[in-house]
């Protein structure tokens, strides 16, 4: 039986990612630290003879006992509410805990697939963007503590491909959604139906002519299955390229919750990207892979569950509290 680690575990993407390992035959060892994470999110595994998890930071040594085949390093804040008040905490795992598994990786003669970003585009010149794309980044941003973590890890995981001969992977992930996102983690998604379900208004940041692509979970989980067993070290984008602006969304949130909400519009952040649309032609070419499921039926499954979330989930604080990781 192959062994997989997977980092951010019990996050929302790590959290899918060992169900489908597990389900294909896999022994998952999920690690996380739940720094954002939420143990509800793998609750339903801790039986399976097939996974067993371990609560740890990535950013000190990383220490596995015997064979391991696969790691995916999925351990990150993911957003902007998040990063912004652990910004040390983000660096450090794209930094020391990308090089903690990319060295377990080579003593454990591992492949290692990373998850990059969009973000690495910044707030892009570009568009769509594609891989070869080199980005527009404000490194000493607010946002940059983010995008550079990022950055930099691609570059030390392309120089443990290139100097030591490392099995590695890098997917650079857009906006995805669906079940087991926070709901209070501040992206778009979460937002809208967080303030739909609870009559609020729906919030825009500044005029809602910036653009996102959103890809539901399934289809990105799909994608990186693939490009794990793919040929390819370089970064792939794995999202879906249809587009719309946020104010146009709003709106489609606002006819899928029947509610009766204003949309109300506040000042846009520093370096919040205008347009994000990925080029996923590579993707395609090299893996056969392509989106499936719209974002009608997307949005659909994901309300439903936002919609049975328990009552102290729906009007839980806006923002996780940090301060035992602050502290490290």
């Amino acid at each position: 039986m192959k062994r997989v680690l997977i980092t951010g575990a019990s996050g929302f993407l790590g959290s899918h990612l060992c169900d489908r390992f597990v389900n294909e035959g896999f022994f998952v060892i999920g690690m996380d630290n739940f720094i954002t994470g939420d143990y509800d999110n793998i609750r339903h595994l801790e039986k399976n003879n097939n996974f067993q998890f371990i609560e740890h930071d990535v950013t000190e040594f990383v220490k596995i006992e015997g064979q391991l085949d696969y790691i995916l390093h999925f351990a990150s804040p993911a957003s902007p509410i998040d990063y912004l008040k652990i910004p040390i905490q983000t660096l450090k795992v794209g930094s020391l805990g990308t090089h903690n598994l990319l060295g377990l990786a080579k003593a454990k003669n591992a492949r290692i697939l990373i998850a990059s970003t969009s973000e690495v585009y910044g707030d892009p010149l570009v568009h769509p963007q594609s891989e070869n794309y080199y980005g527009n980044v404000n490194s000493i941003g607010p946002r940059g503590v983010y995008d550079e973590a990022k950055r930099f890890q691609e570059s030390i995981t392309m120089a443990y491909h290139r100097f030591h001969g490392l099995e590695t992977r890098i997917v650079r992930i857009f906006n995805t959604y669906g079940p087991r996102m926070r709901l209070n983690d501040g992206r778009v998604i979460p937002a809208f139906m967080g303030q739909a379900l609870r009559g609020e208004d729906l919030t825009i940041f500044g005029d809602g002519s910036q653009t996102r692509s959103f890809c539901y979970v399934d289809d990105q989980v799909e994608g990186i299955f693939r490009l794990l067993f793919s040929d390819y070290s370089y970064p792939v984008n794995i999202g879906n390229p249809h587009e719309i602006s946020i104010k146009d969304f709003a709106f489609e949130i606002i006819k899928l919750t029947n509610s009766n909400q204003k949309v109300i519009f506040k000042e846009l952040p520093v370096d919040d990207p205008s347009q994000r649309q990925p080029d996923i032609s590579l993707a395609k070419k090299l893996l056969d892979w392509a989106p499936k499921i719209g974002r009608e039926e997307g949005m659909k499954r994901t309300f439903e569950y936002f919609k049975n979330l328990p009552e102290e989930k729906l009007y839980k604080s806006e923002h996780k509290d940090f301060s035992n990781h602050i502290k490290k």
